[in-house]
């Protein structure tokens, strides 16, 4: 596989900016991508969602004089705007010119897990996609302390039922476990003194904040240190132990390139990102830079979202509505702003089961014959043999994949430089099966042909790989 096309794909969720890597360097590429904005403007599906607590309270006053029937219209339609926000971000993610921002906050979304489905308030789920958004490419430790005050992750994570005389450690140890520091690095009576520290911390008007009457401000002890310590307090203790780094970069590591890296790189980027003072621009600038001479194709195996969006770009296949995609990505395993649980998606061998294999090469067949648009019930029947026999399948499209004109052998190479990180002697033969000597680049149904052969090669296992 072209190194650009590889680095294109582990740093965005497609090969489109594999041209751009290539012309700049990727040094460039990623200053480039360090400079990206956002839009910080609130979305229109959110305008009439409650967004301050006051505005909750007041929703929650006025839904006791509702109907049943009405009352289900409103969670219907609060169910629709999750929708609409998972739509949204795809859409930000398939047309960023520079989509690293969005892939690391995807990461961060995956370790600092707070789901539509606990929360059930839209917006404070949009803040904390923004606030995992702006803190991208900062300071890691900061952004760990603002998390602890998001109302999203308060109420996730119980810690509106945490108060003095009545702790809740839930927030305190997931804190230590999936957060920072990772098992077998702290005490369980850190965990409990952590939990006081965080008593009385609860959702406010626009995040989190202590309130007196339920704080408990007793004096503990939180990894050797004696004190009366609140959130930011124990964060500052937890990034001096020994072990701070290191979760964090084994978990970057396999989010981006290895699914089981090596500890020797755990341990060397985890000791620069410590004296980098955990700054994450930094942290990763080092990592992409320093792995992307190594021969690392094959290392990591695709995510959902890695494999519709490189369909989807590779065809030219501009959906009008990403919802078909969100559904697929919930068959998948990987429903956006819904983890199956506070560890997030597990990743690695999990997107690689016979049934998700069986999905994507239907899907495939989907978009090569030129059908963007299913609905539920095509998706419940892809694990059929054929879909492409499904009437719901309804809308099609013209589909445009790029190839250079040459020999039969030629585009061969051309589309497995691209797609496939490795192509063995009897992959070859069959792809030249497909598309065979006398192959005619201009004859009529030439881009049938290498639609065919496309088709064959995204159904390889090595196009599971990056």
């Amino acid at each position: 596989m072209n190194p650009n096309t590889l680095w294109s794909l582990r740093l965005g969720f497609s090969n489109q900016q594999a041209a751009a890597i290539e012309k700049m360097g990727i040094a460039k590429f990623l200053d480039a991508s360090f400079k990206s904005n956002f839009d910080k403007s609130i979305p229109d599906f959110l305008k009439d969602s409650p967004k301050t607590l006051s505005d909750y309270r007041e929703l929650r006053k006025k839904s006791k004089a509702l109907t049943d029937d009405q009352k289900k219209d409103f969670q219907k339609q609060e169910v629709l705007t999750s929708l609409d926000m998972k739509a949204w971000w795809l859409d930000k993610m398939m047309h960023n010119d520079y989509p690293l921002q969005e892939k690391m906050t995807l990461f961060l979304h995956n370790h600092f897990v707070s789901t539509y489905q606990k929360v059930k308030v839209n917006y404070w789920i949009f803040e904390h996609n923004q606030l995992l958004r702006k803190h991208a490419f900062g300071n890691f430790k900061e952004l760990t302390k603002a998390i602890l005050k998001s109302n999203a992750m308060l109420r996730y994570l119980d810690n509106v039922d945490n108060r003095k005389g009545k702790i809740n450690e839930n927030l305190s140890r997931e804190l230590l476990e999936l957060f920072t520091l990772g098992i077998g690095n702290y005490t369980e009576d850190d965990i409990k003194n952590g939990a006081k520290a965080l008593a009385g911390l609860g959702v406010g008007e626009n995040g989190g904040v202590y309130r007196d009457k339920l704080a408990d401000d007793s004096e503990i002890i939180y990894f050797g240190k004696k004190g009366h310590f609140k959130a930011d307090d124990i964060v500052d203790i937890i990034f001096k132990q020994k072990n701070s780094p290191y979760l964090f970069t084994r978990k970057i590591l396999q989010w981006f390139i290895y699914d089981n890296p090596d500890e020797k790189l755990v341990t060397y980027y985890g000791d620069y990102f410590r004296k980098q003072n955990f700054e994450i621009k930094p942290l990763l600038e080092k990592i992409f830079t320093e792995e992307f001479d190594k021969k690392t194709a094959g290392s990591k195996i695709k995510n959902p979202l890695e494999y519709s969006v490189q369909l989807l770009s590779e065809l030219h296949i501009s959906p009008k509505n990403n919802r078909p995609i969100v559904v697929f990505l919930k068959n998948q395993g990987m429903d956006l702003f819904n983890q199956p649980n506070v560890k997030g998606w597990e990743g690695g061998k999990s997107w690689l089961t016979s049934q998700i294999y069986l999905q994507r090469n239907n899907l495939a067949d989907l978009y090569c014959s030129g059908r963007e648009y299913f609905n539920q019930r095509t998706m419940t029947n892809m694990m059929e043999e054929n879909p492409n026999n499904n009437r719901a399948a309804l809308r099609k499209t013209i589909v445009q994949l790029n190839w250079n004109k040459g020999t039969n052998k030629e585009i061969i190479s051309e589309l497995s430089d691209r797609l496939l990180f490795q192509v063995d002697h009897d992959a070859r033969k069959d792809f030249e099966n497909i598309l065979k000597y006398d192959f005619d680049f201009n004859a009529q149904n030439a881009n049938q042909a290498v639609l065919r052969l496309f088709n064959a090669m995204i159904k390889e296992p090595e196009f599971q790989l990056i």
